[in-house]
């Protein structure tokens, strides 16, 4: 029965709702103790090998923080780590790359007006350049770079921004955010699995072993917290994008996705400095709005044109069923007059300027490529058309449902 892709949807909901959950967690803990860290004051009083002190008010309690700067004297009995949202977030997010980006490649992974790519290759190059990203910069950070942390970076910035445009020249605009966004979240990832945890480990076992740990552990550890620290905002940006196609829809997407990149340095240096000295550097905000300003230009430039011979390719065998099912015509013409004046290559509904999520359904091939997006949006659901735009009765979403039953049966 197609009524599996009502499950299939749910599906990528429900991955997508744990992958929100988990990221709030990992998230939240990254920014508080980078807080904490930078807040912590020191004091004569404090124990042999502490470096500060904070105190705390939270919930009706008190909390009396004190930060050891490589370990204490003796392992404690009870230690938390904190290495569970981190994992739980890539892995939920990795799934979800693959339930909406892989599976749905054809749809939407694959761009054809940029690259000649079979789904396998589309797939190998999503799931290779996460790998190969992290190889990258794992490398960069053990090289001599490590000793001059503004210039790893910058070069950290720029390896970003070729990144950027790469994906621009495969993938559709959406996948392409969310796969920058993607290979950044691996190298934060990484860091914490293959870098932090590890030197914790090492740090621990010579706790227990009555050794004095080694602080190089310790701070290559901080290294890599602070780099994900200023990777967070970014990341979260080129997630969500997918909902906003001024952001992966235009010309310059991908000039836009790195600017973002600087935004999240200024928005996290301006919080960074407000913890450690209790004022922050205002200036961080005027540059952070300059910033905003360009993104807002640069998006108001559309090429069009590449979306109209978007519809002039064949349609893929598995797009081809939709079109040849009985009641496409129908279809067809209920979608026209219920869809096609916001998703148009120049919509002409007040207030709109660019098609919503860049779907544009103004000729036969549109709709067939767009078939489960229709079914699900307008036929099973009422999410589609807005009901304070245009009201679509249930003849005409019956007609949907039925045009799509006899795509998968025939």
């Amino acid at each position: 029965m197609y009524d599996m892709a009502i499950l299939w949807d749910w599906i990528a909901f429900s991955v997508r709702w744990l992958h929100v959950i988990t990221a709030m967690a990992w998230i939240g803990a990254s920014f508080y103790f980078i807080a904490l860290d930078l807040m912590l004051k020191p004091n004569a009083a404090l124990p042999e090998g502490a470096s500060g002190e904070e105190w705390e008010v939270h919930g009706g309690g008190f909390y009396h923080t004190v930060k050891y700067m490589v370990a204490p004297a003796r392992m404690p009995e009870h230690l938390t780590w904190h290495k569970w949202q981190s994992y739980s977030t890539w892995l939920s997010g990795a799934a979800l790359l693959m339930i909406i980006y892989w599976v749905g490649g054809e749809i939407y992974l694959l761009d054809p007006t940029k690259a000649d790519l079979s789904l396998w290759q589309g797939i190998a190059i999503s799931a290779g350049s996460l790998t190969i990203g992290w190889l990258a910069y794992d490398a960069m950070c053990k090289s001599p770079l490590a000793d001059r942390p503004t210039l790893l970076m910058l070069l950290l910035f720029v390896v970003l921004v070729v990144m950027s445009w790469g994906y621009n020249q495969i993938f559709t605009g959406r996948a392409a955010l969310l796969h920058l966004g993607a290979f950044t979240a691996t190298i934060m990832t990484a860091n914490v699995f293959f870098q932090i945890m590890p030197n914790q480990r090492i740090v621990v076992a010579d706790l227990k072993a009555g050794r004095t740990p080694d602080a190089k552990y310790g701070k290559i550890a901080k290294v890599r917290s602070t780099h994900n620290n200023y990777l967070t905002l970014p990341v979260v940006f080129l997630m969500l994008s997918n909902h906003y196609p001024l952001a992966f829809g235009t010309t310059y997407a991908w000039v836009i996705a790195s600017l973002i990149f600087l935004t999240g340095v200024t928005i996290r240096h301006y919080f960074n400095t407000m913890h450690k000295t209790g004022s922050g550097p205002h200036w961080t905000w005027a540059v952070t709005v300059l910033l905003m300003i360009v993104i807002a230009w640069l998006s108001t430039f559309s090429d069009t044109g590449d979306a109209a011979v978007a519809d002039g390719r064949d349609l893929t065998p598995y797009e081809q069923q939709f079109a040849d099912a009985a009641g496409f015509d129908a279809a067809y013409n209920t979608v026209i007059g219920n869809c096609s004046m916001c998703h148009a290559r120049e919509p002409f509904w007040d207030g709109i300027r660019w098609a919503p999520k860049g779907v544009y359904l103004e000729t036969q091939s549109d709709v067939a490529r767009h078939a489960e997006q229709i079914y699900l949006q307008a036929g099973r659901s009422h999410a589609m058309p807005p009901p304070n735009a245009i009201q679509m009765d249930p003849a005409a979403r019956a007609t949907l449902v039925d045009w799509i039953r006899n795509a998968r049966e025939g």
